[in-house]
């Protein structure tokens, strides 16, 4: 795709003061940009590094300061713009249609422009939505509902009887509905429980490479509309999670655990089961989260408390062997003062002394001076 700075302009709906013919051909960062490429700054702090740049606009700030000899778009939001911008340059594939290797079980129902690539297996009953896309070595099983424009990368399975709405995005690898890890112990043995339920994934949902979402032991395992999940995480059996949550890779949430709206999980946190989130609560890196967390707080460590709380925790930890040198050498002067006592107390009992004596002085300046030991 190309674009005229001016059809750029024209596109946004602003004006041009001047003419101009330079063409964009793509978006970049600002230290690897070409010459027909956009970029955006946010800070003032970037000034220079917009002037070194050879891109051929920069979207900045409404009170960015000027770069003599560069090209800025002045907007309220150069970020959310320039990326509003970098869709148009994402690339879309043609679409091939039902590849020839594909298996489409007869009572299958596709909708109108879905493509099926090579070695895709489609169960009976599955249905899916207008303008998916279903990528190479993929398994929709029996029952399997996908909305309208979902993009299904290759390599993934999902398993009967799941249910994703629109333009949901499953990167390669990702494996939705298999089994709960769900067992008993009868004495002997681990027995398998059944994993009856099924999994319900909501509009707007992304789910990165290689994460899985297992079935529902009864009922339904949800994720909710516009939740952002990454690479490598686990969603078990029974959780719910709320709409425009975000959980990044690495990540682990327990059988029956429940997240509200807007709550973000950092990466390689690990929620124990039937624990509630609420709303808009924010679990930092490695935390581990055995309770239930109010609506709203931020928690960091293990077990998970109040990020402040935990930094004041980490802090002092630090100072742990400086303390630790401290209490022995006041453990030292401890001793070495029980003993002087022992020994002026031995001296007392064998040879009495009067108020005033030296013995009795000796005593009384050894305890007032005790501190400066």
């Amino acid at each position: 795709m190309t674009l005229s700075i001016q059809d750029l302009y024209d596109r946004l709906q602003l004006v041009l003061a001047a003419p101009d013919d330079a063409e964009i051909r793509g978006v970049n960062t600002l230290d690897q940009a070409g010459s027909q490429d956009l970029c955006f700054a946010e800070e003032a702090s970037q000034a220079d590094a917009v002037a070194s740049s050879a891109a051929a606009l920069v979207l900045v700030g409404e009170s960015f300061p000027d770069v003599l000899g560069k090209r800025l778009l002045r907007v309220a939001e150069p970020r959310n713009l320039f990326f509003e911008i970098a869709d148009w340059f994402a690339p879309v594939a043609a679409s091939q249609g039902i590849h020839p290797s594909a298996s489409v079980h007869p009572t299958a129902q596709l909708g109108e422009d879905v493509e099926v690539g090579a070695g895709v297996v489609i169960d009976v009953d599955a249905r899916i939505g207008s303008g998916s896309r279903i990528g190479p070595g993929s398994y929709l099983g029996v029952g399997v509902q996908i909305g309208n424009d979902c993009l299904i990368g290759s390599n993934v399975s999902i398993l009967r009887d799941s249910t994703l709405g629109h333009r949901c995005i499953l990167h390669p690898g990702a494996r939705i509905g298999g089994d709960g890890f769900g067992f008993r112990w009868d004495g002997t043995a681990h027995r398998k429980i059944p994993q009856l339920g099924r999994v319900v994934i909501e509009d707007d949902v992304e789910i990165g490479c290689n994460s899985c979402v297992d079935r529902a032991t009864l009922g339904m395992t949800r994720i909710g509309r516009g939740t952002k999940i990454d690479n490598l995480v686990q969603v078990a059996h029974n959780v719910d999670i709320g709409p425009h949550s975000i959980l990044v890779s690495q990540s682990g949430i327990a059988g029956s655990s429940k997240l509200g709206q807007g709550v973000v999980v950092a990466g390689q946190v690990a929620i124990s089961d039937h624990v509630t989130v609420g709303d808009g609560a924010r679990i930092g890196g490695q935390t581990g989260v055995v309770k239930d967390i109010p609506a709203g707080v931020a928690v960091f460590g293990t077990p998970a408390r109040p990020v402040k709380q935990a930094l004041r925790e980490s802090a002092a930890l630090i100072r742990l062997p400086a303390l630790l040198k401290q209490v022995e050498r006041q453990q030292q002067t401890i001793d070495r003062l029980e003993r002087r006592l022992a020994d002026l107390g031995g001296a007392s009992s064998s040879t009495p002394s009067r108020p005033g004596s030296s013995a009795s002085t000796l005593s009384t300046a050894t305890l007032s001076g005790s501190g400066g030991d």
